[in-house]
């Protein structure tokens, strides 16, 4: 069957960053088309939205690392994370935080970059998409999704680069630039609270533009009004909104049930029933050797695959009743050997993995607690990539609920993630307290394992990083076995700072640490 070609449609006037000085914020059409063409017809418009989505799985700056929201979640949800183990001793730097006082860092830039990319496409849409012809309902679907992409955007950017909300002063702490208009001149930071306020306003719309609309999705690549519910559940979760974050959780997972327990041993590279939004993924339309799949998927055969399989830390695994039919996704070495320097596999180890998963690459290596959770649809590494799933609303409901002091409604969304989907066909619990904030903790950091999550929760719960090697009950190797205190003050108090390509081109932000 032919797959769906996704256009991508750089708008003028959108914020195409280029690599010095005065040229950082940069117009750049695509071809001859410019804004009014592209907004003279509503179905115009919808390539145009299209083009946001393939932003997110585009290659960009230039490298081969980085490639879309899959360089977010693997630099800087998975690698520097507290349950994530690979064996790349050379990448210590970004592992062990060293960048985020860097500001000339690429590093340090490439999320500034990348976001604002996206939020000046939907800067665009947003100012231009009234005056288009076509459907009243077209254009209010179109706009919806606009402000959604804008709001996940700024979301997104405040968690890296602004305090985490416990110490942001009650928001207010600096947090991001609020471009909103399609202008790129200097402007300050807004404070925390307003980014987040921001965020809320753009979603608030949203929800009321989709309803409004009538209109729903074709493919889950596109935004609708669930997407916009997870994106606002999240956010609020991370403001300690905890109220706004049970009731948007409840209202993104809805028509969204968890999927079966095939589904989830499938390889997390195409929709599920549980799959709220991703990106588009198919071997005409793919990034070869860069796309987040080829880092990652076991069966890839890619070097980054090959030699670096990707595992689960020890200490999370070990925690995991046997049960769990989750735990079965990741190599148990127990009765077999390996090396606990290293964790590469003996002989013995490595049948034993290929004889469970036949798929692994010919000449890859397999290392003890190698994960099989995330595989690629075809190689070298393509896959849909998803972005927001209803187990973590579930999840999310449960954390929440917890800090409303609504503990049995805590235990139940655990039991309803857990029991109720038939991933743990023993589980039950009886915690309170501090001990059931550790369990919803413990699901969290294994259900989302490798979705880019694990950095964002431990600086969101203010919660150090430990990681031991296997002297000490881990597995990571000497270069990664650090500890890195949540409010560490050579980490920044893990806040990215602004980068130098912003603060050179914006007079009205300083260089200084942020508050």
């Amino acid at each position: 069957m032919k797959t769906l070609r996704v256009k991508l449609l750089i708008l003028v006037g959108v914020l195409m960053f280029s690599s010095c000085g005065k040229d950082y914020l940069e117009t750049e059409p695509t071809n001859t088309t410019g804004t009014p063409t592209i907004f003279e017809t509503t179905e115009n418009a919808k390539l145009a939205i299209n083009g946001i989505n393939k932003l997110m799985t585009r290659q960009l700056l230039g490298s081969q690392g980085f490639n879309g929201e899959g360089t977010i979640k693997m630099y800087y949800g998975n690698y520097p994370g507290n349950n994530f183990f690979v064996n790349l001793p050379g990448w210590a730097a970004i592992i062990n935080m060293r960048y985020l006082e860097n500001v000339t860092s690429i590093y340090d830039y490439y999320p500034w970059y990348y976001y604002y990319m996206i939020v000046g496409n939907a800067n665009s849409i947003i100012h231009n998409i009234d005056d288009a012809s076509g459907p009243e309902s077209d254009k209010q679907f179109i706009k919806a999704q606009a402000l959604t992409y804008r709001a996940y955007s700024f979301f997104m950017l405040s968690q890296i680069y602004s305090n985490r909300w416990k110490d942001s002063n009650n928001g207010a702490s600096d947090g991001i630039v609020l471009r909103t208009d399609i202008s790129t001149g200097d402007q300050e930071l807004a404070t925390l609270a307003e980014t987040y306020q921001q965020i809320y306003d753009d979603l608030d719309l949203a929800v009321e533009l989709f309803n409004l609309s009538g209109k729903s999705r074709e493919r889950n690549y596109e935004i609708d009004v669930n997407v916009a519910y997870a994106i606002f559940a999240r956010a609020a979760l991370t403001r300690e909104d905890y109220s706004t974050a049970v009731t948007m959780a409840e209202n993104a997972r809805n028509g969204y049930p968890l999927m079966s327990n095939t589904e989830y041993a499938a390889g997390f590279y195409a929709p599920t029933s549980e799959w709220i939004w991703s990106s588009w993924g198919s071997s005409d339309e793919t990034l070869y050797y860069y796309s987040y799949q080829a880092y990652i998927a076991y069966n890839s055969n890619a070097s980054a695959v090959r030699n670096y399989p990707k595992c689960i830390s020890k200490e999370l695994f070990d925690r995991v009743p046997d049960t769990d039919i989750r735990k079965s996704l990741f190599l148990d070495p127990t009765g077999y050997t390996y090396n606990t320097s290293t964790g590469l596999a003996d002989d013995d180890l490595d049948t034993r993995a290929r004889e469970l998963f036949p798929a692994i690459y010919s000449t890859a290596r397999v290392y003890a607690y190698m994960q099989f959770k995330i595989a690629a649809e075809d190689l070298p590494g393509v896959g849909n990539l998803n972005h927001f799933r209803s187990s973590e609303m579930v999840l999310i409901e449960a954390e929440a609920k917890y800090f409303l002091n609504d503990e049995d409604g805590a235990r139940q969304a655990l039991t309803a993630l857990n029991l109720d989907s038939g991933r743990d066909p023993n589980y039950s619990t009886s915690n309170a307290g501090e001990t059931l904030l550790d369990e919803i903790k413990l699901y969290r950091a294994f259900e989302l394992w490798g979705e880019g999550f694990d950095w964002f929760d431990m600086k969101r719960w203010g919660d150090d990083i430990v990681r031991n090697t296997a002297a000490n009950g881990g597995n990571f190797i000497t270069d990664l076995a650090v500890t890195i205190p949540a409010n560490d003050p050579t980490k920044n108090n893990w806040t990215w700072m602004i980068p130098q390509k912003e603060t050179d081109f914006n007079k009205l932000i300083g260089t200084e640490l942020p508050e």
